[in-house]
């Protein structure tokens, strides 16, 4: 029951927006097929661990993909936004239709701008 994995030296989180390049293999021929989505779950530990990522596809309908973490088929994972959410699973997520099917809060950077000196 956890809500991260690291993959490459990278920690993903649920909620996090992210790009899933997957190895495919078509009549003799390897090429990369992106997945684009929100990851909802998290699944497992050790070499049995898997992600779940959802996108919305043409009309509106929902497509989700169970994803091996230790998979060799998993080319590479490209974070687009770190997302903030409350819950371990998003499978509320399911429910909602449209825009709102992928809404999750973005994590705020807590970087803060330094003090400039002034003379009063």
């Amino acid at each position: 029951m956890a809500n991260s994995f690291t993959h490459q030296t990278h920690a993903y989180h649920v909620g996090d927006h992210v790009a899933v390049y997957q190895k495919i293999e078509e009549e003799g021929k390897l090429r990369t097929q992106v997945f684009d989505g929100v990851i909802i779950a998290i699944k497992g530990r050790g070499a049995g661990q898997t992600f779940t990522v959802r996108k919305i596809a043409a009309g509106n309908i929902g497509v989700e993909r169970i994803i091996p973490v230790h998979s060799p088929r998993l080319d590479k994972l490209v974070i687009k936004s770190h997302g903030s959410v409350r819950r371990a699973k998003l499978y509320y997520l399911r429910s909602r239709s449209g825009r709102l099917a992928l809404r999750v809060k973005e994590k705020k950077t807590t970087t803060t701008p330094p003090k400039s000196k002034s003379k009063a």
